[in-house]
Order: C-alpha cells, then structure tokens, then sequence
C-alpha cells in the first residue's frame, strides 16, 4: 500500500522523537493500536521522520498506507487523503478494495471518481454511515495484518477529512491499526479551521502529540556534512547552522547555496508566498521589519511604519496571526530568520534606504536604542558622521559587556567612515585608532591590531601635532610586542618616546617609557630597559595612567628573573598583583608570574597560576586576548609535561566562541602533543596545518607542534619527514628572529635524535654515516642554545634535555653499529633519569627509563632492566602512550588483554569521548536516549569504572580508544 519509494533525505538528530513515535503507534512487538499527531514548522523535518516511522513499521510487518491533503484553493476535494489510500489500494490490491466495498458499499465513495463533493440524486451522503464503514474498513484491514495509516499535511485539510479524522481518534481501534497525522503549527493562524479542532484531539484521551522543535546544531553540523561530502570550511557550516536555526529544509537549501550571502530563489519564494495574504498595511509593517532586524522594539517600527496607531495595532496584529511576526517582550521578531533576509532582499533600493533613515530619526528620536542598532542604521542609510559617532559608541557598550570582537568590528566600521584628521563632529581619530587596536588586540587578533595603527599612521599629516604621531607609535609599539613579527618595536617606541618631551612630566610620556622599556626587554637589551624603567616608576603615580605601572614592575621582574635571581622576581610580582590597579593589569602580572614559575621548575603552581590567568581572562569577556590565550595554551602544555593529558585536552578544546587564527593555532599545538604522546594519528595533519600558518607570529606555538610533528612522523616510520619539519621550523625563525639558534633546540634536538637512534637499527648501512653526520650538527645546535641561555645556569627543564641529548647521541651511536662503551650509554641515560626526574614530568621520565632499561638488559642487568621498565611501564599504561608502550613490549611482555567492547559500544565511547551527551550520541547514531543510557552502563560496567570521564580515561589507557 506504499507509494513508490525516492530516496530519502538522512534522517538527522530526531532518534528520541522517532522513538517516540514508534512506542505511541503501537510498531510493538506485540503490535497495537495509536493514534498520533504530529507537528511542527515547514521544513522542520515532519515528512522525513514519518517515512522513517514507515520503514520502522515495514520492517516489522505491517502496511503503511500515507495520504496528503493538498492546497487547492478555495475548492478542495473533502476526504482526499483517505480517497489516496483507496485509490493506491484499488490499483494494487483490487480483490481486497472489491470485497470491501462489497461488504461495505459506503466505502466506494472513496475511490477515484465517484465524485465525492456532490450528493447523486435519491443517494444523500449518511456522514455516519460513511465514517461507520470507514471505520470497519480500517479495522479489517487490521485484522488481516498491522496497518499503519498516514496522514499529511492537514493543515491543508477540508472540512470533511477534519470530521472524518475527529471520528477515528475519537472511536479508536481495538485492532493494530494506528493513525499519524501531522501539520504545519506555524500555518494555524488565530482563525486557522484546524486550530480549533487540533486543541480538541490533543484533550482526546487516546491521542499523543509530538511536536517537532528546531534540530540542535549538532545535528545541523551533522547534517550538512552528510548532504556536502565535500569539506565545507568551518566558517561555511557555521554560516549554515545560524541561518537554519535547526530546520532541515532550510539547511538543504543553504548547503545547496552554500558559499551564496543571500537567501536562494526558490526559497525565497517560498517564504514570500506568506505574505501574500496579509493587507497592504501588514505588509509595509513586514518590510519596515525586516530592514529593522531580526528583532525591533514595538515603539520604533511604528514610527518607522508611519501608520495611525490604530492601523499600526492592526496591521502588526494580522502579521503576528498569519505566524510572519512573532510578539516577544517589547517588541516583534520574525518567525525565522530567513524569512527576514527574504522580505529584506525583496526591497528595492530607494525603499531600503528610505526605511533606514527613518530608523534613524526613530532610534535618534525615542532613544532607548543600542548605538549598534544606529550605527547599521546609519551606514545603511548613507549618514556616515551618525554611523561614526554611533560605531563609536557601539565599540565601547560591546567592550563593556564582554564583546571584544563586536567592539573592534564597530570600531574599524567607524574608522572606515572616519572623514579625517581633524573633522567635526565625530570622534577623534587618534583616540578610536586606539580603541580600534585595542579592541582587536583584546579579540586575539593581533596581527589586525598591528595593521590598523600603521595604516593610520601611513595616513597621518605631516602637520599633525607630535602628540598624536606619539600616541599611534605607541599604539603600534603594543601591538607589536604581541606577536613575533618582523616590526621594530624598539625603534617606534624610540621614537614616540622623542616626540614627547621629559619636561613637564606627562602621562603620555609615561605610557611611551613603559612601552621602550617593555620593547627593550623583549629583545633582551636588559641594562637599558632597566634604566627606562626606573625613570618610569619615579615619575609621580598620578601621572602613570592605567596599566603603565604594572608595565614597569613586570619589566622590572622579567629583567631581574633573566639575571639570575627568580626568586627576588617572583616577589616582585607578587606585589605587582597586590598592586594591580584593574582586573587586565594584574592579568598581565599572572601571566609573568607563571613563566617566572614554570621556569623555575614549579610546575604545578605554574600549571595553577596559567589555569586562574586563562579563566579570569574569560570571566572578563576577553578568552582569546594574547595574555588570556596564551595562558589557556601554556596551562594545557604544562598539564602536558606534569602527565595531565585529559586535562591537556580538556584545555586544548576551544572555549565559547570561534577563536582566531593564532589562538586556534596555540590550541592545536596543545592537542597534538597529546595525539603525538598517545599516537593518534588520525586528523594530525589537519590540525598541523590548522598550526603552520601561524609559526611565523607565535615561536611557542611552531616549537611546540613541531615537537609533536617529530614523534609523529618518527613513530610512524617517516624520519625524513621528522628531519624535514624541524629544519622548516629552524628556517621559519632564523627569519623571525633573525637567529638560528633557540632554546626550544635543546628538547627538539633531544626529540629527534630519538627517532634517529630507532630508525637507525633497521636503516641501510650506507645511510648511517649520514645519519650520525645530522646527529652531530644538532648536538651542536643544543649546545649553541644552550650558551645563548637567559640564565647564568641552565634551568632544570635545560639540564633534563641536556642529557637526553647526550644520551641520545650514544644511543644512535650504538644503534648505527658505531664502537661506543655500553657501559657509558648506561651511565648517561641513568644521569637522563636522574636529571628528567628533578624536572618533574612523568611522560619524558617513562621514555627516558625505558631507554635505560634497554641499556641495562643490553650490559645484562636483567632483573634491574625489568624493575626500571616496569615503573617506565605504569606511567605509560597510566597516560594512555601507546607508541611508548610499544617500545617496551620488548623489556616487559604483553599484558592479559581487557575485556572487549562490543562494536555498538565502542562507537558509544567514542563519542562520548567528545564531550557529547546521551542525547546528542543518539543523535549521531540515530538510536534513542534511553538505548545510549544502556550502552553507557554496560560500558562503566564492563571498565569497571563510577563515570563517563573516568571510562575514557581508563579505555585510553588500555588503548581501546584511538
């Protein structure tokens, strides 16, 4: 009784409605009667889920018979779906439909042509009779076998199907046979037929409702990439999801027109077609909407409108019954959002610009309104000094809530429409080229900091007062010293320091010392940056404005921790944080702290002093501004070294919010250090390259994943790729740093000698000279680093690698069949140990006893050999190294295999794994909440474990997750 099968769309992110529906209907096993209404918006996904309850049904032995209502205008055809299922019966079935109506002849009524809108002569319609023989059809055919009877779209319905309907749900079936019915709930204006009588069946006892909501993003993500197999770029699907606002009809067309700002053609026809039956008044309301927004206050649209109050209360009245306009608060807002990008692009030109001004003499007049809705207004309406004034406004009420990236989106539109140096009537052009830089500094986008000042500068008179030359050299200094770009930051901050005078004392004098004494540190010119510093911090406090005194303290510090006197530093910055005269000046100061600590070996109070830096960042509105990002990165590297991969992870997972370029990048190389340490390698390339683009801004971020792209690429077999991602990464900063020479080379050059030492055994004998000849030039280049070291004595991270280093070369020595004393390759991989285990981190200790149990066993020290793996071989098993343990397979055998879970399971934990909840993992597989709860406790059960967290961790551990 189904019609012919097309293929489907994939049924996305509506597992528990579909298990919802199968329980009401009655599917069974053992089947039973149910009687269902579903609803929900157009393009929601109604149709799609009643063709999966079909299959659902299909497969467990009974007939789906599915008929439309259709919109025929004012002359619709009474009971047409029930007069569908007949017709599809009498063509398939003709025997059964025969001795039906031979039994109950009322029922020919319902075949096609036995006009049913009219009464024939001496034969009136008995409506009673009709239902009652109806009805008993139905039931026949349930008894002969289960039936399922669908029903779409009854928001088109006559009255007679509505009626005809009204019987069934009311009388129920004592056989299996169920009835579906679904309808459009945004078409059931006020005066709607079927509103009424919907109401009436949902009070019916024997009738369930399922209302369809907007799908989650999730399941909206999920969804675009199983229509566009193709990678989208994440901006696309984030595009996608925010228009589509979960409906999966509308996000068939944006994937359609992906790539496309405006809305696609025929769906903007189709939802201009709701329009069409609103008066001329609601329609003018509906487009004085739309160029308004999503969302316009009550007041406003009807100035904007023009309309005498009481046609304005009508006109809004009509849009807000026909489901065009929905009532929200003090205003009105479009029923979906798409639908006001269609009205909006369906204005014309001189239209559009008309309704903005007058938003603009609205918004300016009644007042109330954010500078953000003025400033659209404004730019829209081609009155550039209002949007100026108003972008500026709106730059600082999005700053003041937490918006960094709003507010430099309205400050650089501002700066855009700027007449210039000198116009009346806006604001100063120094000072929001300031708050432009500062705002997207604060918003992790420094390079874009950088590059507004200088293209103002490029721009500034050469009649402009020095001051404001001063103020935007300083301006450009901060931004510099946020990324590792090739800018002279000392010679800008020289510079605005010469165009203010010393005398009298200024605070922009102040703010200029600050920044060349901060620049002078930052490239190591200690002597004179301790100099401009002191002269700062004697100047009177009233004149150093801000953070300019936390600036000089930090400088202060960082100048004496480089000296050789951590100690004496950390005070200093403690009382800095004491000091700080705002939430930002002491953010500043506990990111110093933490390097001050991190360096000293205090890993764990580092660890805690980033995490406080990073979360108060965010609390401030600012997660990605350099000090809170950085912080974030340098906390999930650090729980990476103290063998805290879950909490690296968690870490290295982004915030609320995309993050920019640089953040996303630092984030990465957190979760490849992870990957690199555990060996999963799936996705690292795409991550890589998610790094690579930002070595030359952040030389963290390129020694860190290059790091992990060594042990990746080494472990997998690919030395060569090793050897050639370390010599880009050294290229990449002799050209930023215009040295070649760095400290991250000593654990880089520790790194990769370990993988030249494993590939070296199976190596072609006449490759190895070449290999020990590579192995020569990067002890070298540790001890380089080394000598160029920021203190007197190496800090305990330095030693450590230090004498892996050494240990390292005599291990490939010896690998490469080269004479080397065994007994003195123990020796030094017993003073790798020793100087790893000062250091404090758990993963390089593991890796560094394996390799001195392997020289052990190899002097004959077999039960010594056994012990020191054995430790080496609970902190792998712990961490969850998988290539790690592979290395000690050989030292210490294959432990008994954990209990295996089932396909199904592991599919659970995996996703699991990624954070998402019971519900969205049944979104994903497309199974109940309730059968991943189940899943979940066998998986706990099987762990032996209290949580989902726990779980993971223990798997990983047990390497039963990738």
């Amino acid at each position: 009784m189904s019609a012919a099968a097309t293929a489907p769309a994939p049924l996305v992110g509506r597992a528990d409605e579909l298990a919802r529906l199968v329980a009401a209907t009655g599917l069974g096993p053992p089947a039973r009667s149910g009687l269902v209404l579903v609803s929900g918006d157009a393009g929601i996904g109604k149709s799609r889920l009643l063709d999966a309850l079909g299959e659902q049904a299909t497969a467990r032995g009974w007939r789906v018979a599915v008929g439309h209502c259709l919109d025929l205008g004012g002359s619709p055809l009474p009971y047409l779906p029930f007069s569908e299922i007949a017709g599809r019966l009498q063509a398939t079935r003709p025997e059964v439909m025969q001795a039906l109506v031979h039994r109950w002849p009322a029922a020919a009524r319902l075949l096609p042509g036995a006009a049913l809108g009219a009464e024939p002569a001496g034969e009136p319609l008995d409506r009673g009779a009709f239902f009652a023989a109806l009805h008993a059809v139905l039931s026949e055919l349930g008894r002969a076998g289960p039936l399922l009877v669908v029903i779409e779209d009854l928001h088109w319905a006559d009255r007679s199907t509505s009626d005809l309907l009204s019987y069934l749900f009311s009388r129920g079936f004592a056989e299996p046979v169920s009835v579906v019915a679904s309808y459009r709930s945004d078409d059931l204006h006020r005066r709607h037929p079927l509103r009424t009588v919907a109401a009436q069946w949902s009070r019916l006892p024997g009738v369930a409702r399922v209302e369809l909501g907007p799908l989650s993003d999730a399941a909206v993500r999920d969804l675009v990439q199983r229509l566009h197999p193709d990678p989208l770029a994440a901006a696309e699907i984030r595009t996608v999801v925010e228009r589509a606002e979960g409906n999966a009809f509308f996000t068939e067309e944006l994937v359609a027109a992906v790539g496309s700002t405006v809305v696609p053609r025929d769906l903007a026809g189709l939802l201009l077609l709701r329009l069409d039956s609103l008066d001329v008044e609601s329609q003018l309301v509906v487009r004085a909407a739309a160029a308004g927004g999503r969302q316009v206050r009550d007041d406003v649209l009807a100035a904007v409108a023009g309309l005498g109050p009481e046609a304005f209360e009508a006109a809004v009245r009509s849009a807000v019954e026909l489901n065009v306009l929905v009532a929200d608060v003090d205003g009105y807002r479009f029923r979906h959002s798409l639908l006001a990008e269609a009205v909006y692009e369906d204005l014309l030109p001189g239209e559009r610009r008309r309704l903005h001004a007058a938003f603009v003499r609205a918004l300016t007049t009644l007042g109330n309104g954010g500078a953000a809705d003025l400033a659209r207004h404004a730019v829209a309406a081609g009155e550039h000094a209002t949007a100026v004034r108003a972008g500026d406004r709106a730059g600082d009420e999005a700053l003041a809530a937490g918006g960094p990236d709003e507010a430099a989106r309205h400050f650089a539109q501002a700066l855009d429409l700027h007449p210039g140096w000198g116009a009346p009537d806006v604001p100063d052009l120094v000072r929001l080229t300031e708050k432009a830089a500062a705002a997207a500094a604060a918003a992790g986008h420094v390079l874009r900091a950088g590059s507004v000042v200088a293209e103002q500068l490029a721009r500034l008179p050469a009649d402009a007062p020095a001051e404001d030359r001063a103020r935007l050299l300083v301006a450009r200094t901060e931004a510099g010293l946020l990324s590792e770009s090739s800018t002279d930051v000392v010679a800008l901050a020289r510079e605005a320091v010469s165009l203010v005078p010393a005398e009298p004392p200024t605070a922009l004098r102040n703010r200029a010392v600050a920044v060349l004494a901060t620049a002078l540190a930052s490239v190591r010119q200690d002597e004179e940056a301790l100099r401009w510093a002191e002269e700062g911090l004697a100047t009177p406090p009233e004149l150093r404005v801000g953070e300019v005194t936390t600036l000089l303290q930090t400088v202060l510090a960082r100048v004496t921790e480089r000296g050789g006197d951590p100690a004496a530093s950390e005070r200093m910055l403690r009382r800095a944080l004491e000091e700080g005269p705002d939430d930002l000046a002491r953010l500043r100061v506990r990111y110093q702290l933490g390097w001050v600590e991190l360096e000293g070996g205090q890993l764990e109070q580092a660890l805690t002093t980033f995490r406080q830096a990073a979360r108060r960042s965010a609390e401030l509105g600012r997660p990605y501004a350099p000090t809170g990002a950085d912080s974030r990165v340098l906390a999930g590297l650090v729980a990476y070294q103290l063998g805290r991969w879950d909490l690296a992870e968690e870490l290295s997972e982004p915030g609320a919010g995309q993050p920019p370029p640089l953040a996303a990048a630092g984030l990465a190389a957190v979760a490849l250090a992870v990957r690199a340490g555990r060996g999963r390698t799936a996705g690292w390339p795409e991550l890589m390259a998610r790094v690579r683009p930002q070595w030359t801004t952040d030389g963290m971020v390129a020694v860190h994943s290059t790091a992990a792209a060594i042990d990746l690429h080494g472990d997998a077999g690919h030395v060569d790729a090793a050897l050639a991602v370390y010599d880009e990464l050294v290229a990449c900063i002799t050209t930023v740093w215009g040295t070649r020479d760095f400290q991250g080379q000593i654990r880089l050059a520790g790194l990769l000698l370990g993988q030249l030492a494993a590939h070296a055994t199976g190596a072609d004998p006449e490759r190895r000279p070449a290999l020990l000849e590579r192995a020569d030039a990067l002890v070298d280049a540790a001890r380089r680093a080394r000598a160029m070291g920021r203190r007197p004595e190496p800090g305990l991270e330095s030693q450590a690698w230090l004498a892996r280093v050494h240990a390292e070369r005599l291990r490939l020595q010896q690998a490469a069949g080269e004479p080397v004393d065994p007994a003195e390759v123990e020796r030094a991989w017993a003073a790798a140990v020793t100087a790893v285990e000062r250091y404090g981190q758990p993963f390089e200790l593991a890796r560094s006893r394996t390799r001195w149990a392997a020289a052990l066993k190899r002097l004959g020290h077999g039960r010594e050999a056994a012990d020191v793996a054995r430790l080496a071989q609970e902190t792998a098993e712990a961490l969850g190294a998988a290539p790690l343990l592979a290395e000690l397979r050989p030292l210490v055998g294959r432990r008994g295999a954990p209990e295996v879970l089932t396909p199904r399971e592991a599919e659970v934990l995996a996703l699991v794994a990624e954070g998402l909840s019971n519900r969205e993992v049944g979104e994903r597989l497309v199974v109940s909440t309730k059968t991943v709860s189940v899943h979940v406790s066998n998986i706990l059960a099987k762990l032996a474990v209290r949580s989902r967290t726990e779980a993971v961790a223990v798997a990983r551990r047990r390497g039963l997750l990738a």
